[in-house]
């Protein structure tokens, strides 16, 4: 009896004392997988500037800043939030992502044909926006901070939006998402780093 009694009590003395060490090496895994994607980011944004002709990559462009359905950079004041408050928010923004660089990326088939690695480099940003926003909801759930509120459904405008227009506009908006999407991953790199040891939170 004092058996069976010893094997219910310790997988629930198991458990409390590996909880905090499971849910750092999550955080530590979703900060590293954000980490990743912030330098495929910087990648991704240099190789489209490169692709898209004069004026883009010269020193004195300053291309417009054109608005993006369903999505805007990070505010000034995300810093001062508190940072489960700054990872919904983020893992928002990273659920509204992977429409938009699909769409960006059926426009650059059409003005990029012959550029496959620009192409396929969006294609993965895509998935990749998907799979590090489900891991920081899931890091959330871990937390027992998940977004108990409706989900926005993704902006679908965009697409269509960036087909209606001229190729130079085009162009702009999708530099203008591949920006986006580069200052999203840093901005969840950076919330995601205040979780661990010797961060801020």
């Amino acid at each position: 009896m004092s058996r069976r009694e010893g094997s219910l009590e310790d997988p629930q003395t198991d458990s409390s004392v590996s909880l905090l060490p499971h849910l750092e090496a999550k955080i530590r895994q979703t900060h590293s997988l954000a980490h990743l994607l912030t330098k495929y980011a910087e990648q991704l944004l240099q190789e489209y500037v490169q692709l898209q002709g004069d004026p883009f990559g010269l020193p004195s462009f300053s291309p417009p800043r054109l608005p993006v359905a369903g999505l805007s950079a990070p505010a000034p004041s995300h810093a001062g939030l508190p940072v489960h408050e700054r990872l919904r928010l983020d893992a928002a923004a990273l659920a509204a992502l992977p429409p938009l660089l699909d769409a960006v990326c059926r426009r650059q088939a059409e003005l990029n044909p012959r550029a496959p690695r620009l192409l396929r480099r969006l294609e993965d940003a895509a998935r990749q926006a998907r799979a590090l926003g489900a891991a920081v909801e899931a890091l959330l759930a871990a937390l027992g901070a998940a977004n108990r509120g409706p989900r926005a459904e993704p902006p679908a405008a965009t697409a269509s939006a960036a087909s209606a227009t001229g190729v130079f506009p085009a162009k702009v908006l999708g530099f203008r998402v591949c920006g986006l999407y580069r200052e999203w991953l840093s901005r969840t790199e950076g919330d995601l780093g205040q979780l661990l040891p010797g961060g801020s939170a």
